[in-house]
């Protein structure tokens, strides 16, 4: 996402215009980010919602240290974090067993045969029965292309833990894409 930054001196002075301008450019993303940790729509929207009144409200302290995405993706996944809280849901969706790296390989090899609009579909999908942690992080870095420093500013972690946060996440991803591709390799074969 090409970083648009609105004027923010003319909302804190209280102009509505320039302070939808800020809307319109991160709705999509923080809308994403929410539904992809929450699971669910209506919930994604008040998430969403939630964390625009937040930015409204804290944009005077926000200082330029980050760039204005990686404050408002901050808000976003910690909003989405507290709602998690709040309804005391469990946070793993499936059972992991140990990942071994060559069934990484065997996922990525495995993609090549599909088509590209079929395989971020079937990516999109496999995100959404990750822990909410796990989903945001391979969101942010895949579909919306955050480096770690980043990442890392979002989630308030250092960068070695967003590689290995991202490593894990990532072998948590394969198992479930090996489960949804295996009967289609099977099938090839067949």
């Amino acid at each position: 996402m090409k970083e648009n930054q609105p004027n923010i001196s003319a909302i804190l002075a209280g102009d509505s215009k320039e302070f939808s301008v800020l809307v319109d450019s991160y709705k999509n993303v923080v809308f994403t980010v929410a539904l992809r940790m929450l699971k669910n729509r209506e919930e994604a929207e008040e998430v969403a919602q939630d964390t625009f009144i937040k930015v409204f409200k804290s944009l005077k302290k926000f200082k330029g240290d980050s760039k204005l995405s990686t404050w408002i993706y901050r808000i976003a996944y910690n909003t989405c974090l507290d709602r998690l809280k709040r309804k005391g849901r469990d946070q793993k969706n499936i059972a992991i067993d140990e990942i071994e790296g060559f069934e990484i390989k065997d996922v990525d090899n495995a993609l090549d045969g599909i088509v590209k609009s079929e395989r971020l579909e079937l990516v999109r999908n496999c995100i959404k029965k990750l822990a909410p942690k796990d989903a945001a992080l391979l969101t942010l870095f895949y579909l919306e292309e955050k480096n770690l420093s980043e990442l890392g500013e979002i989630l308030k972690m250092n960068e070695n833990s967003v590689k290995v946060g991202l490593f894990r996440a990532r072998g948590r991803l394969a198992k479930i894409l090996k489960q949804y591709l295996e009967p289609e390799i099977i099938g090839n074969y067949g």
